[in-house]
């Protein structure tokens, strides 16, 4: 038989984690090859990327069931179940399926974030089904959508388990990244704790360091929210450096007060910077992450043709 859809995996991982043991992606990738009795050809075969198509695909109902809350991952690489999940293991097994994941409020916000793209849509309840209903060129763009969106998630969890000190020098290596300076010119970007004064770093705009820019840097909790004291507070180390431009970044979020007090300022630039945007940017910008695919997508070229038929 063939390699099955992705979706079909999802009630064998659930049924393989209902003993409530943590089990890696690699054990759970071998059980649902044994339970579909997949041919060793069947469990080698790759896709266009050159990645293995099973272990692919049992991947991604994997992570399907993580943003519906049935199964975490105490850490990389492996899974167990939720409390959702193992109330779940109480149905029949063959019943949990996609459209059962979207009865789930974190699922449906997942894939709001990717339906809801689309101007024309009037109800913002994303269909599981409506990748299936668009043309195959958007089916490609909302599937990199998802791609992007989870990687998003990835590096946000990633760049939280790093030291503080550490993050200042990531954010550092971004801004060089995005063509301000060089990293010569900006080895001792970070400041000193100690001597700080409200600054976590100070970055040469320039080859000669005519101008610079002022950094802060927070790495607070996901679901945390800096708020305006905390933009006031680096606006007056700002003013104690004699600084007009100035960078908050942090991996947490802004509250609507903060970013209206930022934007309100007439002498000082203070560029906001929150959690998604930076990860969004350390992927457009190449840091911390890889790329394993290049597709090309092509058409006819119309001009070629008219050369012959004019």
């Amino acid at each position: 038989m063939a390699v099955p859809k992705y979706y079909e995996f999802i009630p064998f991982i659930i049924k393989f984690l209902s003993d409530n043991h943590t089990k890696t992606i690699k054990e759970i990738t071998e059980y649902c090859a044994f339970e579909f009795k997949l041919s060793d050809a069947e469990r080698k075969e790759k896709i266009s990327s050159g990645q293995n198509k099973l272990y692919s695909r049992v991947s991604w109902a994997n992570t399907y069931l993580k943003k519906a809350g049935l199964v975490e991952s105490p850490k990389r690489g492996t899974v167990r179940l939720t409390a959702a999940g193992r109330e779940a293991c109480k149905n029949n097994l063959s019943d949990i399926t996609l459209e059962y994941l979207n009865n789930f409020d974190s699922f449906k916000k997942f894939k709001n974030n990717i339906g809801d793209k689309s101007k024309n849509k009037k109800d913002q309840n994303f269909e599981v089904s409506q990748i299936k209903n668009e043309s195959p060129q958007e089916q490609i763009e909302l599937a990199l959508q998802e791609l992007n969106d989870e990687l998003i998630s990835e590096l946000m969890v990633e760049v939280s388990k790093i030291s503080p000190y550490e993050f200042e020098k990531l954010v550092v290596r971004l801004l060089i990244k995005m063509g301000y300076g060089d990293m010569e010119k900006n080895k001792d970007a970070v400041t000193k704790k100690s001597d700080d004064e409200g600054i976590d770093g100070i970055i040469s705009a320039d080859k000669f360091g005519f101008d610079s820019i002022y950094i802060q840097a927070k790495q607070w909790k996901s679901d945390n929210s800096i708020g305006r004291p905390e933009i006031q507070r680096f606006l007056g180390a700002l003013a104690g450096q004699g600084a007009s431009k100035g960078i908050f970044i942090t991996t947490s979020q802004f509250s609507k007060g903060a970013v209206e007090f930022a934007s309100k300022q007439l002498h000082s630039k203070i560029v906001l910077v929150d959690g998604r945007q930076l990860a969004k940017l350390m992927i457009e910008y190449n840091l911390g992450v890889s790329t394993i695919a290049t597709y090309e997508v092509k058409r006819i070229d119309s001009d070629f043709f008219d050369e012959y038929i004019n």
